[in-house]
């Protein structure tokens, strides 16, 4: 059950790209979430963080490499905090996501920080989970921008 959870239905198995298949599906799941409530599908991911980082510190102590590349339940943390803080619009989606891999994996400033110098669950969950935040920050001014221009960044998916 464990493996199910850290892998993310085991597409953290993917031989191509598992953090990405993981944004994926987590972006996939965390639509029908962001339609309903930003708020909920936020707090879910920190939720999901807290009991992450407890699982990943088990595996660890249980022989399991660090951040193992088949664990990517952090990529889903990361994933919807970014939605949670951009919203369920065409902009505010794909913003979260290309924003998302863009910073989870050039690992820019402290994100890099966190991946290489904090040890276990928290380390493996905080540099998605900060990667997440800036994508949300980023994707929200990106709507602002446009909204600036006068163009409607808030279309729906479903308009």
């Amino acid at each position: 059950m464990r493996e199910i959870f850290l892998t993310l239905f085991y597409s953290g198995k993917s031989p191509i790209a598992p953090g990405t298949m993981g944004s994926i599906l987590a972006l996939i799941i965390g639509l029908p979430l962001v339609y309903f409530s930003n708020q909920t599908i936020f707090l879910l991911a920190i939720l999901v963080g807290v009991f992450a980082i407890k699982q990943i510190d088990v595996y660890e102590q249980n022989g399991g490499a660090h951040d193992d590349k088949s664990i990517v339940i952090d990529e889903l943390v990361g994933m919807w905090l970014a939605m949670g803080m951009s919203g369920f619009s065409i902009i505010g989606i794909l913003g979260a996501f290309l924003f998302f891999r863009f910073y989870d994996i050039s690992k820019p400033s402290m994100i890099g920080k966190i991946d290489k110098k904090v040890k276990g669950g928290l380390g493996v969950v905080g540099d998605d989970a900060l990667a997440g935040l800036l994508a949300g920050i980023s994707t929200l001014i990106i709507i602002k921008i446009l909204a600036y221009f006068h163009i409607n960044p808030n279309f729906n998916l479903f308009s």
